[in-house]
This record gives structure tokens, sequence and C-alpha cells, in this order.
């Protein structure tokens, strides 16, 4: 099926993708697998791929280097005859040649594709050689007519990403600018808009008389890795809640779309962040897990937050007087990407002391933003039997459930795809990111200080008190069916 309908939801004009950081970890982790699934299963027409870095290597290196990227990250079969028709088309500048030999193999390459084509540049780089990178695009004479994905993170702070937009527009109109978020190209973020639009059921609940409180849960189990230099001067709430955990909220919070397309979408999500309140230092607790000041490249008295959590509310006729909860952090007891939204409990119960009614909290529908995605929607029913006993029940779906699971796109296959194709769907703006750091900046200004926690908890204490007198969703009381399990 997936390949059936491969070119038509592809892009129009085969592609020359000049990929700068192509050595790097995220290019060797998810690009180049990814690049390589778009073209062996048709959905590019055609295809160049040129590779840019500080490596000194050349074309035969950097075929090597990703052949070795396939092997050891790729999640699907190699197909030899795929291989070597996509081996076929790398190419390799070292950023050390210039601009001029950049501009020369791009336009070899173009010249080498039947009739038109489009040029997109994905700038896999560290912040600081971003601006670095676009100037060296600028000097090759390569901006016109092509479109380029940024990777986050987008600036540190209001000043900083203020300064970032304007000099990128110097050289990249808005339309060209495709600021990437993997959390949005996931199936499952994409199914909360089918879910919210196409279902009579649930969009007249979908406000303040029956939703009591949003929770948005991302904890990873994973600590810095390589990353602790990055990770040192930005911290969880950079890292992780400006460029994915608001993103997210704008999708659970957002008003219906005039259609589903770019532009009213992007405007009715940077409707709720004009609509966010400004984030009060006192509604947040900052961690750091036991043993991070003691990793390399980490600063033996840093004051940099491992794990996060926060209370935000959305000032609109909608969301008035409900709390969204967001928590995310490293080296925690769980990695899960959860979606809860609790309903509001009947104003008044008829059930007789003892039944356990409210006995395991309130009703939730629950979205797991894994691949593999999943949903839940929990209710109270009757135990079998004599007498009133009620047990908290669930309705689940999975996308295992639909013999589907195959035609899932990994997310940067479905982003990288839709910036081929013009559509900013899934992708942020300028005006949206400079809100929420403006929505930041009381926080940014006055962080409250770091508590510890230890590895593999759930985070600092004090994160009880911030969700009172709720509780947080994770960790679940009960596990998600396995779908391969009969019968269950």
């Amino acid at each position: 099926m997936l390949a059936k309908n491969a070119a038509k939801v592809g892009p129009r004009y085969p592609q020359v993708v000049v990929l700068m950081g192509a050595t790097g970890d995220l290019s060797q982790r998810k690009l180049l697998p990814g690049l390589f699934h778009l073209c062996s299963s048709g959905f590019i027409p055609g295809y160049r791929i040129i590779g840019v870095s500080l490596d000194d290597l050349d074309a035969d290196g950097f075929r090597k280097l990703a052949r070795q990227a396939l092997d050891q990250f790729s999640h699907r079969k190699m197909d030899e005859a795929a291989w070597a028709a996509f081996a076929a088309i790398l190419d390799y500048v070292p950023m050390s040649a210039g601009a001029g030999p950049l501009k020369a193999a791009v336009e070899a390459a173009e010249l080498s594709l039947a009739g038109e084509s489009r040029r997109l540049h994905y700038l896999s780089v560290p912040p600081a050689a971003a601006l670095p990178a676009v100037r060296l695009l600028a000097e090759a004479d390569l901006v016109p007519g092509s479109r380029i994905i940024m990777e986050k993170p987008f600036g540190t702070d209001l000043a900083s990403a203020r300064s970032l937009n304007a000099k990128l527009h110097e050289i990249f109109a808005e339309e060209q600018i495709f600021r990437i978020d993997h959390f949005l190209g996931k199936e499952a973020a994409q199914n909360i808009l089918a879910f919210r639009f196409a279902n009579g059921l649930f969009e007249p609940i979908w406000n303040r008389n029956f939703i009591d409180h949003v929770q948005i849960d991302v904890p990873e189990t994973l600590g810095l890795g390589k990353r602790s230099g990055f990770y040192e001067a930005t911290g969880a709430f950079r890292d992780m809640v400006v460029t994915h955990l608001f993103q997210i909220l704008a999708f659970v919070a957002m008003e219906p779309p005039t259609a589903l397309e770019p532009a009213p979408i992007s405007e009715e999500k940077n409707k709720v962040f004009r609509s966010m309140s400004l984030i009060d230092p006192k509604n947040v607790v900052r961690g750091q897990y036991t043993g991070y000041r003691s990793e390399e490249g980490v600063d033996p008295e840093s004051d940099t937050e491992t794990f996060i959590a926060l209370q935000c509310t959305i000032d609109n006729w909608r969301w008035a007087g409900v709390p969204f909860f967001l928590r995310t952090g490293k080296r925690l007891a769980e990695g899960q990407r959860i979606i809860s939204l609790a309903f509001r409990e009947p104003p008044k119960s008829m059930f007789p002391a003892g039944s356990g009614v409210s006995a395991q909290g309130p009703d939730h529908l629950t979205f797991d933003l894994a691949d593999a995605s999943k949903m839940s929607l929990s209710f109270y029913g009757k135990r079998p039997g004599p007498g009133m006993r009620l047990d908290k029940l669930s309705m689940q779906f999975a996308m295992h459930d639909t013999g589907l699971i195959g035609d899932v796109l990994e997310a940067y296959e479905r982003l990288i795809l839709d910036a081929m194709r013009g559509d900013h769907t899934l992708f942020t703006t300028a005006e949206g990111i400079e809100r929420l750091w403006e929505v930041s900046m009381p926080l940014l200004d006055s962080p409250p200080p770091v508590g510890l926690y230890a590895p593999g908890s759930w985070g600092p204490r004090s994160i009880h008190q911030l969700i009172a007198p709720y509780a947080w969703r994770l960790p679940f009381e009960r596990a998600w069916r396995d779908p391969d399990r009969t019968g269950s």
C-alpha cells in the first residue's frame, strides 16, 4: 500500500538535497536512513544528495559512511539493488572547499536530472554553525528557488530568536524556511487533528466545560551521551519544552482551522501561543539528576536543569481555568511520550460508599506519541456479579490493530517529504517561535533553583506539590495492552 501511493504524496519535481552536517550523529541515525527509504520507495521522482561537513572526505568516503549508517540504524531490510542506486547519487563536498566547489556540485547534480528540479538544504549542524552554513549557501548562489530545513533550537531566548530570524530573513524568505520539530512529524501527533476534527463525538467536549486538566509528559531514560557541551548551555526547558512540548500543546488546544492546509493551521497554532499566559516561575520545578555535575564537559557547579515540570495556562474562551502540566527530563524511570486529557467528574454521585467510583481518578483520554501510535479512553464500568462495584476499564486502539503499521513513515521522513512539497503544516513559524520565547522570559530571567533527583526516579519530589490536587498520569497503573496477544 505504501509503495503504491508513494508517488501520489511525494514532491512533483526531482530533488537536489544539500545535507549540511552530513557526517554527524543526526544524519547517520535518522537523515541518511530516512532519505534512503524515501528514495528507494519511490516517494521522490528523482534525486541527488550532496553531503557537506567538516570531515575531509571524498564521495567514496561519504558512501562508505552512509552504508555504515544504514547498516547500523535503519530499521528496514536492506535491498542491495536499492543501495547501489542510492550510492550512485551520493556526492560530497568538504566545508573547507568553500562556495565554488559546492555550487559546481549542485549544478552538476541538477544537470544530471531530467527536466526541472528543486533544491532542499538540510542544516543538521550545531546552533553556532547555522548562520555560517546559511551564508555559505548564499555565497554559492544556492538560495533562489530553494527551501531550507532548520534544526532546533531556534535561539535561546527572545532576543536571540529575533536576531536569528532577522539574519535568516536577510537571505531566505520566511516561506522558504522550514523549522523542524520531529514530534509533529509523528503519526500520533497528526492523529490528534484527525481525532479532534473528524469526530462529532469528541469535538463538542474538547473545552473547559468537560476537560479538567491536561498533561503532556515526555520522560526519557537516556542520559546526555556525547551532548554534554550542548546540553550544559541549553538545559531541558530550551531543549524540549519550547521546541517540542509547546508545539504538541498547540495541536491539543488549537481552534478548528478553516481548512486542513498550512496557513490556516499555522494561524490557529499561533493564536494558541498568543493566548498563553507568561510562565510563572512559582509554577515550575527544575531538577538535576545526581551525578550530572561529574560528567565530562559539565561545570562542577552547574545549575543547568536536566528535568523540568511546569504548569501553564491558555487565557482564551475554550481553555480558561484549565491547567496544562508539562514534564520532561533525562535519566527518568521510563521513556514515554504521552498526552493525557482528564475529564471532569460528574457533579454528584449516587453510588454507595465503597462502590469504587472516583477511587482511581477521573476518566482519561490518552495519546501515546510513539511511532506505533496508540490511544486509550478510560472509564468506570460495573464489575460483574451482585451489588454495585465499579472498576476502571478502558477502550484502546493501536496502529498495529489496523494492519497498516508498515505504512507509517518515521517523523523525519514525513517532514523531509513535506518540505520538498513546500507544505508548512507541521513546521513552526518565526512569529510562533518568538512568542514562545516571550512567554518563557519570566522563567529564564528568574529560574527556581534545581532540586536533585535520583537517576531512575520520576524527578524531584516537589513535582507532586506542583500538580496537586491532581496526580501525574505516569507511571500508568495499567500497562498498555499487548496487540500481539490474542484475546487481549
